[in-house]
Formats: C-alpha cells, structure tokens, sequence
C-alpha cells in the first residue's frame, strides 16, 4: 500500500507483516502524535457483509479491553472500503520469534510468560470476550520481557464468520481445542487449552501434535493425550508440567479457568526464585515445593557400604516386584481384551452415526464392544464425525465383537472427471476410485445408448471435493414417439412436373433420389409414381424416388439416340421391353424432344 492517511488521521509508515487475513503497518497518530499498529484487512473480505459487521463488533468489544498484558485497541474505522483497526504499537518481537532464536525457553522466562498471558485472558473472559486463537504468533514481547496478547477483534471474527458461512473451522489447527477441532461450542476454557499448547513449546521447543495434513492434527486434540514435556526434558518442575498438561484436558471442565492458572504459576514462580539450584548434584531437586516436610530425611554424610548393598537388593527386588506386576497386569489386560470374544453374551449395536468420534467410541465400548477408527473422505459430514459404521446399527452381535466406525477427513479438492460416455456402472466404478459419492441419477430421452452417460453435476473439469455427491444424467433411448416426431411425411407429388416435385419435397427436410423415365399416358414431364409412397413416415433427410411420364414415340426415338450416342449413360435398369433414363446427376435434364430426335435421325 502506498504512504497514505486513514480516517483523515492515521499516515501509514511501514509495512510490519502480511497475515492470512489482514496486512499490518507502522502508522503515525497525527491527532495525538503518537506511534500506532494499523490493521486493515485484505481485498477479499472486503464483500463478506456478515464478516465486515463482525469484525466491527467484535473490535470494538476488544477495544473496551484495558490491561497491560492485551494490545489495546484504539480505533476501528473504514476509509475508502478499506476496513481497520487501529492498535497499540508494540516494538519487538512475537513469542514465536523468541521460541525459534532460543528453543526450549529458561524456566522463570516460561513462568513469567504464562502468567502475563493468563492475566490477559482472565481480563478478557471476565468481559465475555473469547480470543480463540492464540499461539505464540499472537503473543508480542516487550523489551522488559513482558508478553501482550494481540489480535483480539480480528480472530473473534474470523472464527465466527468462518463457522457461519461453511461450518468449517480455519485457523491454526496446532494450537486450538478439542471442541474447535469437532466444531463444538467455543467457551473460555478453549483459550487455556491454547495456552497449554504454548507452554508445551516453550517447555519443550515443539508442537504436541503433529501430522500430515490438518484434519490428521485436529484428530490427535480430539483423541490423543500429548507426551508429558519432561520426555524431552527432565529438568522440568513436576508443578509446571502437571498445570500445562492440566491445561490441556480433552474435557473442559478438567482444565483450569485462566485465574486459577494465575494461581499455580504464581505458587511455582515463588518456589523457583527462592531455591537456589545445585549444580553437578544428581541427588538435588531442582525446584523444590514451597515447604518442606519436618520429617524428611537430609542425607549429610556419605553412606557406608553396607547401606549402599543392602540399597542395591532393594533396587533389585523392586525392579523385580515390578516386572511381575507388569506381567501380571498384562495378563489381566489379554484376557479382558480377548476373552470378551469368548463370551455368549448378545448386545445390540449402538448408531453412532453422526457423532463424534471420541463419543461414539464411548457409547460402544460402554456396550461392551470393542472399536477400530478408519478415516474416510466426506463432504457432507464435518471432519471428526462418524460417517458410517460396520455392523450396522441395532444388529444383534456377541459381546466384545470389533465395530469399526468410518470417520470423515472432510473433503479434498480435486478436478472433476469426464464421465459423458460412460456406461453408468463405469461411471460409478470410476466415482468410487476417487472417493466421490453417487447423488442422484436422472434418465433423459436421447439418441445415445440407454445407459450412457449425458452429463454429470457438476460439469467436467471444474473443482470439487472428495467425498462429495455427484449426479449423473443417463440416457433411456429413445421413445416411440420421439422416433414419430422425428420422421417427416412424405409428400404426395404425384402429376407434379419435375420441377415442381424436387421444391415440394426438399421443402419438407426430404431429398430427391434417382429420377426415370417410362412410358405414360400421363402429361409429359410429370410424375407418375414415387418412392416411397405418399404419407410414408421417414426419416430427416431420407430419398424420395421419382418416375417421370415420357411418350412411346419419344422412348423410341430416345432409343436410338441411346444407340448412336455412347456418352448417354443409363443410371436405372428396367426389364428389356423397355429402358430407362436416370437424370440422377443432373435433375434439370428432360426427355429428348421430338423435333431433336427427328433432326438426329436424318
């Protein structure tokens, strides 16, 4: 965007970043001479009229927001159809920058950071106001280490607007809740669940879920618990590590509210500040409780080497006890996993079509029955929710029986295939391949093949998505009376002159065949017979012959001339008490007159 002002106030300076939503600048407040963010949003969004309105409402929700740890929002406006927003300037960097120049982040640096975060959001809820898309690309860093929470109006009001126009949720499908993931109601607790996702990068410098593709990460929120951070780092304090995968329940109402975390972290903060760590010490707790039991023993003098023996057996007969607890448990598992099968107990499966996955999972298992997940592509059916299931509902099945349920991935847009020509049976085989679904099937009267495919809705070439219904348009034949309505009659052109005959029938969509000549009482030149008959039904185009009426002196003469002349060719063989003369060539020939055979024959 070229230096501009906005609202007759806001001159825009630099360009800071582009966003999938909007472009942010460095803008100058000529009112009150000041340094601010500008955030207007992309072309695209600029005809969405419900997005426009909610991203209006929701930014001047955000701008009552005041609290230190939350970018303020100053302004929101529109200024030649470009719509933004006017923000707090915050120089620096994102958390995410932080994250990729540092990796795994100090302790008190993840503590301090949380808290400022939590702070925020608890402001935020406690003014109804929901973020839902936070992750550390939206978290600023001051330059005293501080973090603000940015984008409160925009996120709002993309996810609501997106949810609105095609029931799909975008966004950043790393760091969102469960119930965003399956399309549920987003409340609070979905903010602490990204802000548990957060404190696991910084803890540990990586994502909890990762996948292939979104739909195989927004499945792993839904059903997956996440590895707990000290796998990959041991020096982590027990409380932070049980607050962040706390944070991250697949149920809300197992996660804390944004005050509570406020709470914990402030308990863990104290503890870190006020016990020294011992280096090079394997014995030593790096972050200890804020109090400390009056019994607990204090190891001060090295032991003795029959304590550190009789230690040693110890060790070996727990790890033993436990190695037969394990086996033991094992065991308990093989036979509740299998011996189920054995049973003669008959259940009724539950229909579980429709939900989602971690419910229907649930209500089966809860009836004895035993699941495997399989994923399919389907338009239709949101990502995350059942699509089909095998047995079929209310069949009658032994207990422990294995039910596979189909859960869909959404749709994938690929190029819809050619299918006119087709059998319908090859159309169908080649829909299935690509994970497309039959819709409707209409026939249509044609002149193809019964069974051959017209057309398809939508039309070859154009963009689709997998799982997504087609409809094919099939051919039936023809029927008797469009085969009636397609044939023309042919004209009665008897005692017509040629010339006459040739305009009557051309005119009704009919050509003119081979023209003969025989003898006739008739007028000479006129027609004396057709073919076909009169009132005959043929086809658009069909051959009428004609015979036209000559005189006997003149066939005769007209013989001779034959004789003497081989250039006459005869197009139409006749019986060998008489010959006939084709003008078939050339319609416009007429018989020999009598003077010209008499002038030949003298």
């Amino acid at each position: 965007m070229a230096q501009r002002i906005l609202g007759e106030r806001y001159a825009t300076e630099e360009k800071l970043g582009t966003g999938g939503m909007a472009e942010v600048y460095i803008a100058h407040d000529n009112l009150l001479d000041r340094q601010v963010a500008v955030k207007i949003l992309h072309e695209a969004y600029k005809e969405a009229v419900e997005f426009i309105e909610r991203f209006h409402r929701e930014a001047k929700a955000a701008a009552k927001l005041s609290h230190p740890n939350i970018v303020s929002i100053y302004d929101v406006g529109i200024d030649n159809d470009d719509h933004y927003i006017v923000m707090e300037y915050v120089p620096g960097n994102t958390l995410k920058d932080k994250i990729r120049d540092e990796g795994a982040l100090k302790i008190p640096d993840i503590i301090k950071i949380s808290k400022d975060i939590a702070s925020g959001l608890a402001h935020a809820h406690l003014n109804n106001l929901v973020h839902c898309d936070i992750k550390p690309h939206n978290i600023l860093m001051t330059a005293d280490g501080h973090a603000k929470i940015a984008d409160f109006g925009i996120a709002r009001a993309v996810t609501e607007s997106t949810m609105t126009y095609s029931g799909s949720v975008i966004g950043s499908v790393h760091y969102f809740s469960p119930e965003q993931a399956q399309g549920g109601t987003i409340t609070p607790k979905s903010d602490v669940y990204s802000l548990g996702v957060v404190m696991y990068e910084m803890l540990t410098n990586r994502l909890p879920f990762t996948g292939d593709n979104a739909v195989a990460i927004a499945m792993k929120h839904i059903e997956e618990e996440p590895t707990p951070p000290s796998v990959f780092r041991s020096q982590i304090p027990p409380m932070l590590e049980a607050i962040t995968l706390r944070a991250m329940s697949k149920n809300p109402e197992m996660r804390p509210t944004a005050f509570e975390m406020i709470q914990v972290l402030s308990n863990i903060d104290e503890g870190v500040t006020t016990i020294p760590q011992v280096k090079n010490d394997p014995d030593a707790t790096q972050i200890l409780p804020r109090s400390r039991s009056k019994h607990s023993p204090v190891r001060k003098t090295p032991a003795k080497t029959q304590p550190e023996q009789k230690s040693f057996l110890q060790s070996k007969l727990f790890i033993f006890g436990m190695l037969l607890v394990l086996l033991m448990g094992f065991g308990v598992g093989m036979f509740m996993a299998f011996g189920r099968t054995w049973s003669d107990e008959e259940v009724e499966v539950p229909d579980v079509k429709g939900k989602q996955l971690a419910l229907a999972r649930q209500i089966l298992e809860d009836g004895n029955l035993r699941v495997n997940v399989a994923e399919t592509y389907d338009a239709e059916v949101p990502p995350g929710q059942v699509v089909s299931q095998d047995p079929d509902p209310k069949r009658k099945v032994k207990g422990g029986r294995l039910v596979t349920i189909y859960v869909s991935k959404g749709g994938e847009a690929i190029e819809m295939p050619d299918l006119v020509g087709l059998t319908k049976s090859a159309a169908i085989e080649r829909l299935q391949k690509l994970s497309l679904n039959l819709g409707s099937t209409y026939e249509k009267e044609s002149s193809s093949d019964p069974g051959t495919v017209l057309s398809t809705d939508p039309k070859a070439g154009t963009k689709i998505i997998r799982g997504q219904n087609i409809d094919l348009i099939i051919s039936r034949g023809e029927s008797e009376k469009s085969k009636s309505e397609n044939k023309i009659s042919v004209p009665d052109v008897h005692n017509a002159s040629l010339e006459v005959a040739r305009a009557g029938i051309e005119g009704r969509g009919l050509t003119v065949g081979s023209v003969s000549y025989e003898t006739s009482s008739q007028a000479e030149g006129t027609v004396v017979s057709q073919n076909p008959a009169a009132g005959s039904e043929i086809p658009s185009g069909g051959v009428v012959d004609l015979v036209i009426a000559v005189h006997e002196e003149q066939r005769t003469e007209h013989r001779e001339e034959t004789q003497e002349n081989s250039e006459v060719q005869t197009y139409n063989s006749q019986p060998a008490e008489e010959t006939n003369y084709s003008a078939e060539n050339n319609s416009d020939v007429n018989p020999p007159s009598r003077e010209d055979t008499g002038n030949k024959s003298r």
